[in-house]
């Protein structure tokens, strides 16, 4: 049975192909092209990817990045489409799940909804209670630079705190919406948002996510 990480890599590689290498994407700075290296590098380059989360590391990542970059479009698709090496821990069935599940569905999303007339779109219960999961584990990690407490709500009432303090911010909005919005993709992302309206303006304006 597929799992949810190799259905959302097939979806992401599908619509990087439709779109072309030149097509804009939400991620600031990058276009496709930019976004198709970015993931193969993080799967592939375990020696650079470490950049991403380690700043004295972030020149060698820049380097291997643009190596990449520079590969024809149509090879990055396919490397994202048939999946890393077997040397890789991400071809481990266990950890592709758990480290790209959303890593693939926010990308996907930032192809999409990069796009003219995009509309958001209906996941199944089964995948949304698995973002769901990941709102809950993550949720802590990605609104530690919220600037005012933030409480992540799906519309049955489940609530996941994702930053302690005052004023209260209350977003409310199915699980795939809620990590794009978790994942510093508020202008995009169809949520509801209740709280003081100071407070609100400034949450949609911070730079949230990892």
């Amino acid at each position: 049975m597929s799992t949810h990480a190799k259905r959302e890599r097939l979806l992401l590689a599908d619509l990087l192909e439709a779109a072309g290498p030149d097509a804009p994407t939400l991620c600031e700075g990058w276009n496709t092209r930019d976004l198709a290296a970015h993931v193969v590098v993080r799967e592939r380059r375990s020696d650079a990817a470490a950049g991403l989360l380690v700043p004295a590391l972030r020149n060698r990542l820049e380097r291997v990045q643009a190596e990449f970059t520079a590969k024809p479009y149509e090879e990055l698709v396919q490397l994202i489409r048939t999946g890393p090496p077997r040397r890789s821990p991400y071809s481990l069935k266990q950890v592709d799940e758990a480290a790209n599940t959303v890593e693939f569905y926010v990308h996907a999303e930032d192809v999409r909804r990069a796009q003219e007339q995009w509309t958001p779109r209906v996941l199944d219960p089964v995948f949304a209670d698995a973002l769901w999961a990941r709102v809950e584990k993550l949720g802590r990690v990605l609104g530690r630079k919220s600037p005012v407490g933030l409480v992540l709500r799906r519309p049955d009432g489940q609530t996941a705190v994702a930053h302690r303090g005052t004023p209260v911010v209350t977003v409310t909005g199915d699980p795939g919406e809620l990590i794009l919005f978790a994942f510093g993709r508020q202008d995009h992302a169809s949520v509801e948002l209740e709280g003081d309206k100071d407070a609100t303006l400034r949450l949609h304006e911070a730079r949230l996510g990892l």
